[in-house]
């Protein structure tokens, strides 16, 4: 009986789960790109070198501190809910949102070497990245999955056509 009760549960925590990571995912080379252009600037790219020297302690801390500064912004946006302020407060969950995920996907990308270099934090990395890639074939392998990604292609092909059929200004 349990066993029937625990099936659709695990089920559903793993699309749940999954559908996090495709927003990660989709997400974090473009952000990472964006903000990456701030490179271009002088100070920042000081700013890069010297992260990209730290040791791998301190690398540690750098990649916790954007969750812990992003902490204020979400208490802020539940405070915002329940003043009754919903539109604000779910905009400014999902501006921190963006920005968090492209500062983090900016600051591992430098600090990563560094990170590998503690033995717990490569094994644990290699387990996420290999539990990762297996949700995600789960979810790339279903029919809804499929089924979406046709319709994306059709889509696209047909928005194609008409940039092909426009007249030229």
């Amino acid at each position: 009986m349990l066993k029937l009760l625990i099936a659709p549960l695990r089920w559903l925590v793993r699309l749940v789960l999954a559908l996090l990571i495709l927003f990660e995912e989709w997400g974090w080379e473009p952000l990472r790109r964006a903000f990456a252009l701030l490179g271009r600037l002088p100070q920042v790219a000081r700013l890069e070198a010297r992260l990209r020297r730290l040791p791998p302690r301190w690398a540690l801390l750098v990649l916790v501190l954007p969750s812990l500064l992003i902490l204020p912004i979400k208490l802020l946006a539940v405070w915002l809910v329940a003043m009754g302020r919903v539109s604000l407060g779910v905009l400014l969950v999902i501006a921190a949102k963006l920005v968090g995920t492209a500062l983090l996907a900016w600051l591992f990308g430098l600090i990563q070497p560094a990170l590998m270099q503690l033995p717990w934090f490569a094994r644990a990395y290699g387990r996420w990245t290999a539990w990762k890639t297996e949700l995600l074939a789960w979810v790339r392998s279903s029919s809804v999955w499929r089924a979406a990604r046709a319709l994306k292609l059709a889509l696209r092909r047909r928005v194609r056509g008409w940039m092909g059929r426009q007249p030229s200004a």
